[in-house]
């Protein structure tokens, strides 16, 4: 009777171990990439590396999504690509964007007025992508992805289109769990690096950023400027010191002068305030894609007019 008990027992324990082990399998298997997705180039990553090869830079546009609706940001981006883009910047606003310029903030509002959650903007990603293949950047701060759920984000993000994700608010110190989960999931997390930051801090940026290094042409807030920053150069420098991977500078960027200048010392430019101030000033609804459209034109020289 004893030796039956214990036959059934370790039965019983060999029986929950295996339930555990295919629970487990299955989890991993929801929550990684497939082995194809593990595989395949990143959208970003292969962005510049063809420009590269054919002696081009990145023209990096950012808009806010919602603004002045979902159903424009999602006509809107394929019209980005087709004025010369190579990697769209989508903004998700936040209540409390202290980064962010008064252009930008006044975006942001807009686009929240409209009530809309993270997983419209998942949905909107997705539309965008049955258009267009560019890259895909998410702008945002970390509260909306905390209250989404970080795991969730990055699935439903990358499963809806999206090739890469750059928080604000998050350090490379504190980013070992969000850099795991992104990866994990196929997302490329991308990083800040500022004129300040030590070369300690330099190091940490360069070694969690996968697609790009941004850096940050001048502290402070977002917003358009006359004149683009002395520090730019040297800042990218001391990113080079310490990464292989593409550079791309932001922060201020307002004139086709200053496009070509930060073309001249990295990878790409990326432009946000000047263009989401151009698309303030659009009164008519219809006349907001062309314009958009010939102002991105005249930043990177395809056009000699703008707004």
């Amino acid at each position: 009777m004893e030796r039956a008990q214990k036959m059934n027992k370790r039965a019983n324990t060999r029986f929950a171990m295996e339930r555990a082990q295919k629970m487990n399998k299955r989890a991993n298997t929801r929550f990684a990439p497939t082995e194809c997705e593990a595989h395949m180039p990143r959208r970003i990553g292969e962005k510049f590396r063809v420009l590269k090869a054919g002696g081009g830079k990145a023209f990096i546009p950012f808009i806010m999504a919602g603004d002045p609706d979902l159903e424009s940001t999602v006509r809107l981006v394929p019209e980005l690509e087709r004025a010369g883009s190579h990697i769209v910047e989508l903004g998700i606003p936040f209540s409390d964007p202290v980064a962010d310029g008064p252009t930008i903030q006044r975006a942001g509002a807009r686009a929240l007025r409209h009530g809309y959650a993270m997983k419209d903007y998942l949905k909107a990603v997705e539309r965008i992508r049955r258009q267009t293949g560019v890259p895909l950047l998410l702008f945002s701060y970390y509260n909306p992805i905390y209250r989404y759920g970080l795991e969730a984000l990055a699935r439903d993000a990358r499963q809806a289109g999206a090739d890469g994700v750059l928080v604000t608010d998050i350090t490379p110190e504190e980013g070992e769990e969000y850099c795991a989960c992104l990866e994990r999931n196929g997302l490329d997390p991308v990083f800040l690096a500022a004129p300040t930051s030590s070369a300690e801090r330099i190091e940490k940026i360069a070694a969690c950023s996968r697609g790009f290094v941004y850096v940050v042409s001048r502290t402070g807030v977002t917003g358009a400027q006359q004149e683009l920053s002395g520090a730019v150069r040297p800042t990218v420098e001391r990113v080079r010191r310490h990464t292989e991977l593409p550079v791309a500078v932001g922060f201020g960027i307002s004139h086709p002068d200053q496009v070509r200048a930060v073309w001249q010392v990295c990878e790409g430019a990326v432009v946000g305030s000047a263009i989401v101030g151009a698309m303030e000033k659009v009164r008519d609804p219809s006349r907001l894609l062309p314009e958009v459209g010939e102002f991105c034109g005249w930043l990177t020289g395809k056009k000699n007019s703008h707004l």
